[in-house]
């Protein structure tokens, strides 16, 4: 019996497993197609005639290492404003005292609940009238601290014994000593979690950079492969091949970090 559960448990991995990596592997077996063999019935998988000519084709047409730069700069710089943001209010929300902490933290959680949408037309508006259209500064402003972070912190650092924070105090510890050379440390799951959290968000950013940047020197990549699609109609393999060349620093960050991810997650659970 606990073997056929074994089984089943296995087999049911394995099915949603296979719906999630589908459509990535379908994606890259297309992008190596003309429009041809993309549109034959029954769909195809391979051909005598898969190439690199899109690939080559989307290295040629566009600055695809600048949009990787721009990308990489505005993810990297919202990680690294996360993780010192939201470390710092989580460590107030959790070993200080002041009045009117438990309410502003209800605040913090109910941004979680509002939807980021609607926000976009005064944070445009804000960066406009401040003039950071096709800066950098404008594309990572909005993002710079985040609820859902600080209540990942938070909640780790709601585990970290009472007991070692007095100890801290009786030997003459600060706040910020404690912080930098205690907390942190031994939240490297929790942060590495929030890192890898926010990273993700950041690359798969495609509205706000939209709005913000006007020069082509200026774009994500997920706003430079749009331009591989033109009004009257698209070459689909050319954009397959952009969106898997877009696709691979996300998976190569999440593969590197799931671990990380999933310790993070859990970290917090125990004590709220």
């Amino acid at each position: 019996m606990k073997k056929r559960k074994e089984a089943i448990f296995f087999f049911l991995k394995l099915l949603l497993g296979g719906l999630v990596i589908f459509p990535l592997f379908y994606g890259i077996c297309l992008s190596f197609m003309g429009m041809a063999d993309i549109f034959k019935m029954p769909p195809i998988f391979f051909t005598q005639r898969m190439s690199w000519k899109n690939y080559q084709a989307v290295f040629s047409r566009v600055p695809i290492f600048i949009y990787f730069k721009n990308t990489l700069l505005v993810s990297g710089i919202q990680v690294v404003a996360q993780i010192i943001t939201s470390s710092l209010a989580a460590y107030a929300f959790t070993f200080f005292d002041f009045k009117g902490k438990k309410s502003l933290f209800v605040l913090v959680l109910a941004s979680m609940m509002i939807p980021y949408e609607s926000n976009l037309i005064s944070n445009y508006l804000t960066i406009c009238g401040l003039k950071l259209t096709d800066t950098y500064l404008g594309l990572t402003l909005p993002f710079l601290a985040n609820g859902m972070s600080i209540f990942i912190l938070r909640q780790f650092y709601m585990t970290i014994p009472r007991e070692l924070k007095e100890a801290s105090v009786i030997d003459g510890c600060s706040h910020m000593n404690f912080l930098v050379r205690i907390a942190f440390p031994i939240s490297k799951s929790a942060t590495a979690s929030l890192g890898l959290y926010a990273f993700v968000n950041a690359y798969n950013q495609y509205f706000w950079p939209l709005l913000v940047t006007n020069k082509n020197a200026m774009r994500t990549i997920q706003i430079g492969t749009g331009i591989l699609k033109d009004s009257e109609g698209a070459d689909y393999g050319l954009v397959l091949a952009a969106a898997m060349t877009a696709v691979v620093p996300a998976v190569i960050v999440f593969i590197f970090g799931q671990k990380s991810l999933v310790k993070g997650m859990v970290a917090g659970a125990v004590k709220g």
